[in-house]
């Protein structure tokens, strides 16, 4: 019997990026730099040669405090790449608390002395952030499913974690109350809140040996009031128009920017900070906000280049900066 249900992403065995998703044609790239299908091979060969380190004196700034919130309406506070601590408010109760991809380690490996380690600290203390009710996990990658984080919440908190199929052998020993997987388009009910996994453009393995065999995905969060979408890890594809087809104009969407060079290898996996742009404009988003940068130097782009394409391709475009924010690390934005 095979372990998931077949569909236009699964074979019942292993996932992968529908073709009806994808970009067709991909981003134009010069003949001489033909497209590389990321996997461990490819990956490891170019990792020995990437550019430059990035800096490690980043300044830091203190973190913002959290608003209060009316029933229903949402805050994000960016932490660091996709970590993102979300609050909703209820009535005559706390903010429901929710972390997005959390990892607090220093590195991001398998590896406790060898693999990218952070230039900077998180926006958020372990001891800032308050009691955890959710967890989303978006995939298996080391930069998004931090077992030793996750660790550290679980054993705080006990919170429900949410993954895609195929991610609940990753998590297992951790100490949640619960671990729930969901398809693309199954949704779960948390009170205040209906919780759905989304398409999303990319890949999954922790060993040489487990290649796609765990789904990915973002979530589109809805509070009756106001909504909102992590996006996970994705390449730009036309799930963005489907998306918003199915579940409607975000009020807040949180899009991954870093990470894309080479273009010929990343292409298919990662987003520009352009494409990002264009990916809000599908979406109808009323406000973006930036992620996937400025953490962990996983590729070739510089530490700085990635916010500074999204600023000029936003003033090309003729969109203000508070529409789609490049964030501080700590800052709390609301969506509107």
């Amino acid at each position: 019997m095979k372990p998931f249900p077949k569909s236009d992403h699964c074979d019942g065995w292993s996932f992968h990026n529908p073709a009806s998703y994808r970009l067709s044609p991909p981003l134009s790239v010069p003949p001489e730099r033909p497209t590389i299908e990321p996997g461990f091979e490819s990956i490891f060969s170019w990792q020995r040669s990437l550019r430059p380190g990035w800096p490690n004196d980043v300044p830091t700034q203190e973190a913002e405090p959290f608003p209060q919130l009316a029933p229903g309406e949402i805050s994000a506070s960016f932490i660091n790449h996709s970590s993102f601590l979300i609050r909703i408010g209820r009535d005559g109760q706390r903010p429901l608390a929710i972390l997005t991809d959390p990892i607090l380690s220093e590195r991001c490996s398998p590896l406790r002395h060898v693999g990218p380690k952070r230039v900077v600290p998180p926006g958020l203390a372990f001891d800032a952030i308050p009691a955890i009710d959710i967890i989303l996990v978006s995939h298996c990658h080391y930069d998004h499913l931090d077992r030793p984080t996750l660790r550290r919440f679980g054993r705080r908190d006990g919170p429900l974690c949410i993954a895609p199929l195929g991610n609940r052998r990753h998590l297992r020993g951790l100490p949640f109350s619960r671990v729930v997987t969901l398809d693309w388009w199954q949704t779960l009910r948390f009170d205040p809140i209906t919780i759905t996994a989304i398409p999303a453009l990319h890949g999954s393995a922790r060993t040489p040996f487990d290649q796609n065999r765990a789904l990915w995905s973002g979530f589109h969060l809805d509070t009756g009031h106001r909504s909102l979408i992590f996006a996970g890890d994705t390449a730009h594809g036309h799930h963005w128009t489907e998306i918003k087809k199915r579940l409607g104009a975000p009020d807040l969407v949180l899009l991954p920017i870093g990470a894309y060079e080479p273009v010929t290898l990343m292409q298919s996996v990662h987003m520009t900070p352009e494409q990002a742009v264009d990916a809000a404009v599908l979406l109808d988003a009323r406000h973006a906000v930036a992620m996937h940068f400025g953490t962990f130097q996983l590729t070739d782009e510089g530490y700085w280049e990635p916010g500074g394409r999204l600023k000029r391709y936003l003033a090309a475009l003729g969109k203000d900066f508070s529409w789609f924010v490049l964030p501080e690390r700590g800052q709390c934005l609301r969506a509107p």
